[in-house]
């Protein structure tokens, strides 16, 4: 069977529509080899090629953006005017540009022979700012009393405080020193008052004592607990450092003045009741409760129009001897006044002239049995019978 393109035309009325398709079949892959060839050359020449290489992927890979090397600059020519080689000093190698100086504050050190340089050390972080002190801090000074701040207490339930310091001892006008024993922890305005009270108030009344004061006897100062103690109790001024417990003072020969002893003078306690009554706005000592019977709080309580409550019973010195009882009546004493009987319980006329002992023995039971015999029959009759009622009841 012949399938040439001249005898297609001729049996098939589209032969010339297929002729023609073969011919253009045949010159594009003619095309294609040319341009395969060509491309591996302008490949090497680096010159573009066919638009359809990209398509195949014959053309070979080329970066996006071109590398430029930066150019380095040439030295200037040497002037006219300069001096010969010769005449001028050997050249010297060009100094590298001079590194930033280090700071004053940290200078590096000057590496020795053989060692190599040591790195600047990294500053330190600086230290944060210290607070402001408070205005009683600043005033409560060492001419005034040995008190070191310490740092803040927050405690569960608002227990605790800000502006804390450790009161150790009250340094008197004189430079000497009242030991507070222990050191109480308060605020510094309750640290203040009583350095104040000691100083003022204390220190002069103890001086025509016992040489003067010595030590504060510190029954209690911060705890965290409520008042007196008691589970569920509000918080006790205790519980913020603003309260402290003294039981009493000591003096400089050794003896101790307690402000709830009978035995010290009454005008004595007095006078510290109204130191301390004048001072603190809240004063509990013996008669204000069971709690403050051998002690006396003071504190610093905020209340509303500036209350105070000042309870202390300054109690009467107790007598040296006990009262005895109550002597034995003598013998020779005149005889007692006694109240007039009445006419029933009067003895009969017939026994007006017994002695006084038989008047004395009326209660016994011969005595009875004299006075029934004795009694005439009308007054035996005319003695009066239980009624029924009495008897029932007496049945009951």
């Amino acid at each position: 069977m012949n399938c040439s393109a001249e005898k297609a035309s001729r049996k098939w009325p589209d032969g010339a529509f297929r002729r023609g398709g073969a011919a253009m079949v045949t010159a594009a892959a003619a095309l294609l080899c040319l341009g395969m060839q060509a491309g591996s050359a302008q490949a090497a020449r680096g010159a573009p090629g066919f638009p359809w290489d990209e398509l195949f992927g014959t053309r070979p890979h080329r970066a996006h953006k071109a590398v430029h090397r930066s150019a380095v600059p040439l030295p200037k020519p040497r002037p006219a005017e300069a001096p010969a080689a010769a005449d001028a000093p050997a050249a010297a190698e060009p100094e590298p540009p001079a590194a930033a100086a280090p700071p004053p504050a940290a200078p590096a050190e000057a590496a020795g022979p053989g060692e190599t340089a040591r790195p600047t050390e990294a500053a330190r972080p600086a230290e944060p700012p210290r607070p402001q002190l408070s205005a009683c801090r600043q005033a409560l000074t060492e001419e005034i009393a040995i008190a070191p701040s310490i740092p803040d207490i927050h405690g569960a339930g608002g227990c605790g405080g800000e502006d804390l310091v450790r009161l150790e001892a009250i340094v008197l006008p004189d430079k000497r020193k009242v030991a507070v024993k222990p050191a109480a922890i308060l605020r510094c305005k309750m640290a203040s008052a009583v350095a104040d009270w000691v100083r003022t108030d204390i220190a002069p009344l103890a001086q025509g004592l016992g040489g003067g004061i010595s030590n504060l006897d510190n029954f209690d100062s911060f705890e965290c607990r409520g008042r007196n103690r008691v589970t569920g109790a509000q918080l006790s001024e205790h519980g913020r450092a603003n309260a402290l417990d003294v039981r009493a003072f000591g003096l400089a020969n050794g003896k101790s003045i307690s402000l709830t002893d009978r035995s010290v003078p009454r005008d004595l306690r007095e006078t510290v009741l109204h130191s301390v009554c004048g001072r603190f706005s809240t004063v509990l000592g013996p008669g204000s409760d069971w709690y403050h019977e051998d002690h006396v709080h003071l504190d610093l309580t905020e209340r509303r129009n500036n209350y105070r409550i000042c309870q202390w019973n300054v109690y009467d010195p107790l007598p040296r001897v006990a009262p005895l009882l109550p002597a034995e009546r003598p013998e020779e004493a005149p005889p007692r006044e006694v109240a007039a009987k009445s006419d029933a319980s009067k003895p009969d006329s017939s026994r007006t002239d017994g002695s006084k002992a038989d008047r004395g023995k009326v209660d016994e039971p011969d005595a009875a049995k004299s006075d029934d015999a004795a009694a005439p029959d009308g007054a035996a009759e005319t003695k009066p019978q239980p009624t029924k009622k009495r008897r029932q009841s007496r049945r009951l």
